[in-house]
């Protein structure tokens, strides 16, 4: 089955196999005339990238590339990006990549033209309002996961490289004016990376469903993307080159992004600062802390996600939905705990005080103190 088709929700995305052959036309429709293409450094050299360069000259739009920038981007790669954007004198960004690239490509943009530093942009109270929405650059997103679901989101996550603090920058101008959502860009990732980022667009989905904070139309859209994971990780894992498990799990990833506006909760508040700390894949530290989490949340949780595993074609309600998680884990060669991952158990205080200060304590069911953060840290060592 071909799934092609042209959303306009949360913003315009062109959806489907071979699209990225429209990538001139979304700059055209963005009013991008000298487009700066910014991926990681992963991506700088292959085939995908070329052909997106080759693409754009082609068109008449040049062949700019940036690509220093980290696994888990942060505030040195983004002053090196702005320079390189502005020495060329470029109108608009191309982000394209996984997270990292999307989310650094988005920030080149918005700070374009601010004269406030970065940090004055966190995604605190109304902190967005100090930015000049004249000085942020128009975005085209071209995803090459399924996972972060960040090119269609409102805010990028920046490391702090002083105080390796995870921060949330957010506009509602941030958000690409045009998506190109093309799954044939996702055939070539390595099985490691499909099972994390496709790990996180089911924490993404899960922990916005079972956010506390009402939002019913995120709410349908988590649901929905949980099953579509489950349907579709394995194969897409299995079998890289099976374009429909590719393009359904690439539509998972921009639906959890979409329903997280309702919150998210202690997977992202354990995650954020693990990530930050260690320089673990963010999506494969979700899946890890996953099963510890949603022990934790379970009195708050239990009823929830038995609906949700009914819909699934999961029997056995929450303990059915837990089982199922367990299964997609080791099916996935997901490390077993934090420690696996190089975790140190001395700095748990540490990682438990950035957690507490994370911005998704406030969407997780169950209150987070210090206390039980930290023993929740110890359950998913």
């Amino acid at each position: 089955m071909s799934i092609t088709a042209n959303w306009s929700y949360p913003t315009a995305i062109k959806f489907g196999a071979g699209r990225i052959a429209e990538l001139p036309a979304a700059c055209a429709q963005a009013g991008i005339t000298r487009p700066l293409l910014v991926t990681d450094r992963g991506l700088a050299g292959m085939e995908i990238t070329t052909r997106a360069l080759d693409i754009l000259e082609a068109a008449g739009l040049g062949r700019a590339l940036f690509s220093e920038v980290d696994p888990n981007p942060n505030e040195l790669n983004l002053a090196v990006g702005l320079a390189a954007y502005r020495a060329g004198g470029h109108d608009g960004v191309v982000a394209f990549g996984g997270g990292s690239g999307l989310d650094l490509g988005k920030m080149v943009a918005f700070m374009s033209g601010q004269t406030r530093p970065l940090w004055d942009f966190e995604d605190v109270g109304d902190w967005y309002t100090r930015a000049d929405p004249a000085g942020i650059a128009p975005i085209v997103a071209v995803p090459t996961t399924a996972g972060t679901g960040s090119e269609v989101g409102r805010a990028s996550v920046i490391t702090n490289s002083e105080t390796h603090v995870k921060k949330i920058i957010f506009h509602p101008k941030v958000l690409p004016s045009v998506v190109i959502c093309d799954p044939e860009l996702t055939v070539g990732m390595p099985k490691m990376i499909t099972a994390g980022t496709g790990m996180d667009a089911f924490a993404h989905c899960l922990e916005a469903f079972c956010s506390p904070h009402y939002h019913p139309m995120s709410q349908g859209i988590a649901l929905e993307g949980l099953r579509l994971v489950n349907d579709n990780l394995l194969r897409a894992y299995v079998d890289g080159t099976d374009i429909e498990a590719r393009a359904l799990m690439m539509s998972a990833a921009a639906m959890g992004a979409v329903a997280f506006q309702k919150g998210l909760g202690a997977i992202h508040a354990l995650s954020h600062p693990v990530g930050a700390v260690y320089g673990t894949h963010h999506g494969t530290t979700n899946a890890v802390v996953m099963p510890a989490c949603l022990a934790f949340n379970r009195p708050a949780i239990e009823g929830r996600l038995a609906q949700a595993a009914a819909y699934m074609g999961i029997a056995g309600g929450y303990e059915g939905f837990v089982a199922r998680v367990m299964e997609l884990r080791e099916m996935l060669a997901i490390p077993s705990g934090l420690s696996a991952m190089g975790v140190e158990a001395e700095r748990l205080d540490e990682l438990t005080a950035m957690a507490i200060e994370d911005p998704s304590v406030g969407g997780n069911p169950v209150a987070m103190t210090l206390e039980n953060t930290r023993s929740l840290f110890e359950a998913a060592m």
